[in-house]
């Protein structure tokens, strides 16, 4: 029974510890899934979008429906219409009220009529004469309330389309920046795949080169023992091998700094292991790369991200502008407030205690003197139109020089790749020829190392030249969606992005003013 717990433990951590095979497409569909820059961005097209339906409000109705229950404790005119006058003890009390039930009819007596007469009198004059206030709400104790109210906006001066028009030109730019943060995603990962690829490369490359220089140590042993070789060879085999050690510790090391970098971007736990099944000389990634290489692509500069982003500032600059020169116009809304009020003097109200209480009103205001605030508004909101379109202006000639630049590594990439067929094989041919012309005693050690060396330096160059070809293609594919990479840009595509944000506070910041002045004023926000 242990040894079956023991065993199946075994095959437990055996199982955990196996690698997660990973290829460049299950990448970059991870790290689209686990991003948080592109969780931002969807809560950034999620925010313009409700926006958009902040803008698109004011063009409908606003119906609102309230209700309220008071409870007067004490009142003002609690003594003029809830208090009864002294009773005086010399005379008869006054007959209880309601006083009308002492009228009798044309069939009674004219005695009864008479008496019915006084005693109605001496009722009203033993009550208030004010109480029949408390019917209006004076001093009533309980207090109903329910109603609706409604306005309509007629006539704004061209501010809510302005509104309208800055919220739409938020949300392209936020799917701007969705597919924007896409893109550079699925480029970090390429790079960061291919870097782990090629760290793979060379790490086998420098554990190759650590056996060919412990097995030429062995030869020299083995030579020194028979006294065929000197002493001197038999040192310089050991300062080879020693040499090499730290090298592939290097090497390894880069590895590991590597894969970290991949599965952070992945959201893998870093000791997850993984391995790595797109190679980066592919032969049909290289293929599809040598094609692109041989075309531009959209590489126009007005179709950047970047420069869309910052076409889409300038539109909402100027809606911005155009809802600081509507303040100067009247507004115009249509207002209607419908309402029942009850006063029960006990409980809860019946149905025939309602009262109704209807207006319909058209309201109307214009600034007649602001002490120069909107000329104030205006005079910031040309200015930022005018920084808008030098801000394009900006991006766009960084987007042109970084397209020449891409283009250009992705040629570079392409000659060096070129440059680099049949060099390995080349290499890998003379090593071979060298330890056969080491062992048969016909060369030195020296020729050896050198031989060595340039297959070493032959298989990196044409590993890195595959690399650099592979994420060329990708950023030349991916170019239209990118952020700008030139030096300069970053800091250029920030301060537009920040302007189009501060529109987009300038917009609420409006709302919220006419908001407050409909709480003062009683006019709807126009």
């Amino acid at each position: 029974m242990m040894r079956a717990q023991v065993a199946s433990t075994t095959t437990t951590q055996a199982s955990a510890q196996q690698p997660r095979p990973l290829t460049l497409d299950d990448a970059v569909r991870t790290a689209e899934a686990q991003s948080e820059a592109i969780r931002i961005a969807r809560a950034g097209v999620q925010r313009a979008h409700g926006q958009q339906y902040q803008a698109r409000s004011q063009f409908l109705p606003q119906i609102n429906a309230s209700a309220s229950y008071t409870r007067t404790l004490a009142s003002q005119f609690s003594s003029a219409g809830g208090s009864a006058p002294a009773v005086d003890t010399t005379k008869p009390a006054p007959p209880p009220t309601p006083c009308d039930q002492y009228l009798r009819d044309a069939t009674a007596t004219t005695a009864e009529r008479l008496a019915g007469l006084e005693d109605a009198s001496r009722c009203a004059i033993g009550q208030n004469p004010f109480s029949s206030f408390g019917n209006l709400g004076f001093g009533a104790k309980n207090q109903y309330n329910a109603g609706l109210s409604f306005s309509q906006n007629l006539f704004s001066g061209g501010r809510i389309l302005a509104l309208n028009a800055v919220a739409n030109a938020g949300r392209r730019s936020a799917e701007i920046e969705l597919a924007a943060q896409r893109a550079q995603l699925r480029l970090d990962v390429t790079q960061a795949y291919f870097d782990a690829a090629l760290a793979d490369r060379l790490v086998a490359l420098a554990e190759s080169s650590a056996v060919q220089t412990e097995n030429v140590l062995k030869q020299t042993q083995l030579a020194r023992t028979v006294g065929n070789v000197s002493e001197f060879e038999l040192l310089r085999a050991q300062v080879s091998s020693a040499n090499q050690r730290p090298i592939v510790i290097q090497r390894q090391s880069d590895r590991e700094v590597a894969y970290l970098r991949l599965k952070q971007l992945l959201n893998i736990p870093l000791d997850n292991p993984v391995q790595l099944t797109t190679v980066v000389d592919d032969a049909a990634a290289i293929n599809a790369a040598l094609e692109a290489a041989g075309i531009t692509g959209d590489t126009s500069a007005t179709d950047r991200a970047t420069v869309r982003q910052a076409a889409e500032a300038i539109d909402a600059q100027r809606g911005q502008l155009k809802i600081t020169k509507a303040q100067r116009f009247p507004t115009l809304a249509l207002t209607s407030q419908y309402g029942k009020v009850a006063f029960p003097l006990t409980g809860l109200p019946r149905s025939g205690e309602f009262r109704t209480n209807w207006t319909i009103g058209v309201a109307s205001q214009i600034p007649l003197f602001t002490g120069g605030r909107i000329k104030g508004e205006q005079m910031v909101a040309e200015a930022n139109v005018r920084e808008a379109r030098a801000r394009y202006d900006q991006l766009r000639e960084f987007a042109a020089l970084d397209s020449r630049v891409t283009i250009n590594h992705l040629l570079q990439a392409r000659a060096a790749w070129q440059a680099s067929q049949g060099t390995a094989e080349q290499a890998g041919r003379a090593y071979s020829i060298a330890e056969v012309r080491y062992k048969e005693g016909i060369s030195t050690q020296l020729e050896l190392n050198d031989a060595r060396i340039l297959l070493e330096q032959a298989v990196a160059n044409r590993a890195l030249a595959a690399r650099n070809l592979q994420v060329a293609r990708v950023k030349l594919a991916l170019l239209p969606d990118l952020p700008l990479q030139t030096t300069g840009a970053t800091q250029a595509q920030a301060q537009s992005q920040a302007t189009a944000q501060q529109s987009q506070q300038s917009s609420q910041q409006t709302q919220a003013a006419q908001q407050t002045q409909q709480s003062a004023t009683g006019i709807p926000p126009q």
